[in-house]
């Protein structure tokens, strides 16, 4: 009978590695990433790899685009707070849209100027939308580096880095804001060279010419808006839930229930001065009216149904 060497012999040289079988993992199904991250982290760069080639001072761009996105957020709130109290909780406390006008032609010059608009309303949103779309291609880019997508053919078939939820929401707000901005801000310019004549006046003859359009469009601006502000805010000061032990399944929920509520208090509260009050307002009467009609006649494609 043949005899094995032992494997104590010089035959077997023992290793100081151990050495152990592993499963196989084809590179052509990437692993997703956590989908309970607002923007998931990817393959690690090396400090100095990133300063040597990015020249950022040790950190990657995914870190400077996060805090470009965090911050903007943080100076468009100015903006916000100054427009929910001049749309919901000054006509709650005046009960009259023509005594609320007439606040928000006072504070309009702190958001509306020609110096204070660009840095407090429109370069933020900007900002704050640009740094997100970056975010997301710059974390596809990573994904394909890692898994070696290099052809365009390749790429066409790797998956997108997964949205939360507050992103998704911001993505669905966009259009909802952009329509709002372009009726109320950028049409009265465009026809009449000036907006300081489209108050709650101009939005209330539009939710008497509208309808349940208009009722409809608010309320999904709003709620998406009020959703996406406190969960997004959450976020940034680690509020949310997944900063919660996972463990600590009851305080999860607790968070969970804390934010959603929060966040329909917030919309409650914006739809009751907004759709309470200036919703029912009703049209104006005259040339004034009539001036409104014509603005709102000359909203592209759908224009000629208002």
């Amino acid at each position: 009978m043949d005899q094995r060497p032992s494997p104590n012999t010089d035959e077997y040289p023992v290793s100081v590695i151990s050495l152990r079988d592993l499963e196989p993992s084809p590179i052509d199904t990437p692993v997703e990433d956590p989908k309970d991250s607002y923007f998931p982290s990817g393959a690690y760069i090396p400090p100095q790899a990133a300063a040597s080639a990015l020249g950022l001072g040790g950190h990657d761009i995914v870190y400077y685009l996060k805090r470009i996105q965090k911050y903007s957020s943080y100076t468009f709130t100015l903006f916000l707070g100054f427009h929910i109290t001049n749309t919901s909780i000054l006509p709650l406390l005046t009960r009259s849209v023509a005594d609320s006008d007439r606040y928000l032609l006072l504070t309009r010059p702190f958001y509306q100027s020609p110096l204070s608009e660009p840095f407090v309303v429109a370069l933020p949103l900007l900002t704050h939308i640009g740094s997100g779309v970056a975010l997301r291609l710059y974390r596809r880019y990573q994904l394909a580096k890692r898994y070696g997508y290099e052809s365009h053919e390749q790429r066409r078939h790797l998956r997108w880095p997964s949205l939360s939820g507050t992103s998704l929401l911001g993505y669905i707000l966009l259009p909802l804001v952009t329509g709002h901005a372009f009726v109320n801000r950028v049409l009265p310019l465009w026809v009449e060279g000036d907006s300081s004549g489209a108050g709650l006046g101009f939005v209330s003859h539009g939710f008497a010419r509208q309808g349940v359009v208009g009722f409809v469009g608010y309320s999904a601006l709003i709620i998406v808006g009020a959703c996406h502000f406190v969960w997004g805010g959450a976020n940034w000061l680690g509020l949310t839930p997944k900063s919660v032990p996972t463990d600590a399944v009851e305080g999860r929920k607790r968070r969970w229930y804390a934010l959603n509520a929060l966040s329909a208090g917030m919309a409650g509260l914006w739809m009751l001065g907004g759709l309470g009050i200036v919703g029912r307002g009703g049209a104006a009467d005259g040339w004034v009216g009539r001036g409104y009609d014509e603005l709102y006649s000359r909203i592209p494609v759908v224009g000629r149904w208002m």
